[in-house]
């Protein structure tokens, strides 16, 4: 396990082999710090990487092949130690390969690396999964980045609003208190694009995002403007804070999966918003996240 930094004029970023996951995203003029420091009496995590399972799984298990396997909420990678590929100056690789441990949950060989570069006062995440097997590999990915929330010493959470952008609504899947996505949604309408973060907005979990409503979410003062913004190509994300405990920090989740729904009794292959590849092939996709 080893924690690795890449720097420039603008940002300094810090990345934990340890899941790959992306720690620390501070100004290095005002030296202040966007990412939740991972405090397990509210979180224990910072920005861990969801895969091959986005949520959970009905009753914890899925089945593929004609065999059922036990999976725990967003797979197994987010607890793995990765191997550092190649590092420079503003930019860092890594890697996870499949092996006699995922195979026994997982029944498919995969190549899954993660990257990220650093772009004046952005971030850019960078995933990469590729197929080394004979068969299709069916997975999801996605991300949990947490950021401080609020930013400002001296102000409290419920001053600060999510942007949606140059959208008038967003509607969110209902999720049951198992996890799993209810056949209902609820409807959230936006003043100049923003949703107050109100102490009971996550009481029924998370927000889920379906249907590429944006592709840009910002955090927001109480004076309307951005200082997080999250850009991105998913066709869903989750925006998240633990319920009924005051935590000091907001997730915006780009997505590319999602947990099961609360009827679903289909296969891994059909899972809603999973993603495939054939043999020798490789998937790539990426998120972008400012600091100002």
């Amino acid at each position: 396990m080893a924690v690795y930094e890449l720097s420039n004029d603008v940002i300094s970023v810090k990345v934990d082999s340890h899941g790959a996951e992306l720690k620390s995203l501070r100004r290095t003029d005002t030296r202040t710090e966007y990412m939740w420091r991972g405090d397990p009496k509210y979180w224990g995590r910072t920005s861990p990487i969801l895969f091959p399972f986005v949520g959970g799984v009905r009753d914890r298990e899925y089945r593929t092949g004609g065999k059922s396997y036990s999976m725990t909420q967003h797979g197994f990678a987010r607890d793995m130690e990765f191997e550092l590929v190649s590092r420079s100056e503003e930019e860092i690789w890594f890697r996870l390969e499949s092996d006699e441990e995922t195979l026994s949950k997982f029944p498919f060989a995969f190549v899954l690396k993660a990257g990220y570069r650093i772009e004046g006062n952005k971030v850019k995440v960078l995933w990469q999964v590729e197929n080394p097997g004979g068969e299709e590999l069916y997975f999801s990915i996605g991300g949990h980045p947490a950021f401080n929330c609020p930013i400002d010493e001296g102000t409290r959470q419920e001053e600060y609003f999510v942007d949606f952008g140059d959208v008038e609504e967003v509607v969110s899947t209902g999720i049951n208190e198992k996890g799993l996505a209810m056949n209902c949604s609820n409807v959230y309408p936006l003043t100049e694009g923003r949703l107050a973060l109100t102490p009971n907005l996550f009481d029924a979990d998370a927000l889920v995002i379906e249907n590429s409503q944006t592709d840009t979410v910002a955090l927001c003062r109480k004076d309307g403007s951005r200082y997080l913004t999250v850009t991105m190509d998913a066709p869903l994300f989750g925006v998240w804070s633990p319920a009924g405990k005051g935590a000091p920090f907001v997730c915006i989740e780009p997505w590319y999966g999602r947990c099961d729904g609360e009827d679903f009794q289909g296969t891994l292959e059909e899972r809603k918003w999973g993603n495939h590849i054939a043999p020798g092939q490789v998937w790539k996709a990426d998120y972008v996240i400012e600091c100002v």
